[in-house]
């Protein structure tokens, strides 16, 4: 399957049930890296959305490049209030926007699924003058042993394990991406209390999830396997799901 597919069929349930990107990270962009309200931004691979509205409530412009169908039309119905707000239909390695335009690119929880160099060239490009890249994820904790147990789950039940634990896959090359393997890494907290119906969201919008209708013992096998993860966690009724977002800042 072409990566641009692999959400097809659920950009409702991510749109819902995906979180947000925390307020400390969002003011550290604005208040140490240089993004601000005149910030020219094109958010690669955006999705629904999610995290290209934080940069809009801060008032920039931003370019929301984003290939499925399915992801895009649910922005541009969510994101179509806000003046600074423009939808772009391209992948992330030829998103025919305009040379030397851009201030910042961001990718969030999306750049794994690029080809590399060509999203590189593609930045360099884009860019204008010591412009920045800033590539970001939401990252289960994998300290905590829920998180162990979740993992083994999602490993047993899931039918295209590439973007299975991607980010610690790539972690360890990732600043060779930037400019003479220079980037500033920094690490957030952004746990979550999630009830039943969110914990289960969170896990059926990912890449690898089974569906029901295409794979219904998988998909049944999954959703009971969480169910009982939940049950011997959640203390009345939430879960304290611990996740932290990692960001890498740098030019290239």
């Amino acid at each position: 399957m072409n990566s641009k597919d692999i959400f097809t069929g659920k950009a409702k349930i991510y749109k819902e049930f995906r979180s947000t990107y925390p307020d400390e990270f969002i003011e550290y962009l604005y208040a140490q890296v240089g993004l601000n309200a005149d910030s020219i931004i094109a958010d690669i691979g955006s999705g629904t959305g999610i995290f290209s509205r934080q940069l809009l409530e801060k008032g920039s412009r931003v370019y929301c490049v984003e290939p499925n169908d399915d992801m895009r039309q649910i922005a541009e119905k969510d994101l179509s209030g806000f003046d600074n707000f423009i939808s772009v239909n391209a992948p992330a390695e030829n998103t025919g926007l305009q040379d030397k335009s851009f201030d910042f690119v961001t990718a969030a929880t999306a750049f794994h699924w690029f080809d590399r160099t060509a999203f590189q060239s593609e930045c360099r490009r884009m860019m204008k003058n010591n412009g920045k890249v800033v590539l970001v994820w939401n990252i289960r904790d994998y300290e905590r042993e829920i998180i162990k147990k979740d993992f083994r789950i999602r490993e047993k039940y899931g039918v295209d394990l590439r973007g299975l634990g991607v980010c610690i896959r790539i972690s360890k090359d990732l600043p060779d991406f930037f400019t003479d393997g220079i980037c500033e890494i920094n690490t957030f907290r952004n746990d979550m209390p999630v009830d039943r119906e969110t914990y289960l969201g969170m896990n059926l919008s990912r890449s690898y999830s089974p569906g029901e209708d295409e794979n219904p013992e998988k998909y049944h096998g999954f959703v009971r396997e969480l169910n009982a993860l939940f049950d011997e966690h959640h203390v009345n009724g939430i879960l304290d799901f611990p996740q932290i977002t990692k960001s890498y800042v740098g030019m290239v």
